[in-house]
């Protein structure tokens, strides 16, 4: 068995894992307080999905090798179309996204995906800027105002905020640097009290996911584990019974 990728959240989805065994595909559903069991064996390239059909490979990149990595150039787009030919050619929206505590990212993506990407990423708060006709403007008004804010937010920054709640006094600052047309918060279903020591692993009590961050509470430590570490890993189907880290509120 293997981990072969993993779904976040959307409105019409809830977040899962994906594992492979026998050529085929089944979903690990992620619902808050039921439990994940798995132990994490070596790790590999998790090959190609079609479907339900999984075609394995057995080189060592991880979590995919240089054959089964693909390279979207869209996202190093910056308004002068590094294809062949555009073919962006549809409504895009401009976006801050909000992570708490106080960190707002710029970002674009299709008008009908724009909320579908904001919990992909795992925004907390986010704000629509405007809507352009195509990707090529979309990106030029991206790439100057990633010139104040940033484009890109790692995970573990937001890790870091997963127990405390976005600087209202911050994010209201930032908005009224921009018209906007609409404001969103998101609520992913859970609530920390402190924050979450961070791991690699697939055992314990589902707490719930943020983005691509699965959060299991396991004796008296929560973890917060990025869903992509874990692609690759040969699972056993039993709890992982390893010293990890613990929290603070362990002891």
């Amino acid at each position: 068995m293997q981990i072969v990728g993993y779904e976040t959240e959307r409105e019409d989805r809830r977040p899962a894992l994906l594992v492979a065994e026998d050529g085929r595909v089944r979903r690990e559903p992620l619902r808050p307080g039921e439990d994940l069991a798995y132990a994490l064996g070596e790790r590999r390239c998790a090959g190609a999905l079609d479907g339900a059909d999984h075609y394995p490979c057995d080189r060592d990149g991880a979590p995919y090798c240089e054959a089964h990595t693909s390279t979207w150039v869209c996202a190093r787009c910056t308004g002068t179309c590094l294809k062949d030919e555009m073919d962006c050619h549809e409504d895009h929206a401009v976006y801050l996204a909000a992570f708490a505590p106080a960190t707002f990212k710029v970002g674009v993506t299709r008008e009908w995906r724009l909320r579908t990407r904001l919990r992909e990423q795992g925004a907390d708060r986010a704000a629509h800027l405007r809507t352009v006709s195509n990707g090529r403007i979309a990106r030029e008004i991206e790439a100057r105002i990633a010139e104040t804010y940033t484009d890109r937010v790692r995970v573990p920054d937001k890790v870091a905020g997963l127990h405390r709640a976005v600087d209202d006094r911050a994010w209201s600052a930032t908005l009224a640097e921009f018209d906007h047309e609409a404001t969103f918060a998101f609520d992913y279903g859970f609530d920390l009290d402190s924050g979450a020591v961070p791991e690699t692993l697939a055992t314990g009590t589902v707490v719930g996911v943020q983005g691509r961050v699965l959060v299991l509470a396991r004796g008296d430590t929560t973890y917060a584990v990025d869903m992509r570490e874990l692609v690759g890993h040969a699972v056993r189907p039993e709890a992982d019974d390893r010293d990890r880290q613990s929290s603070l509120e362990a002891f």
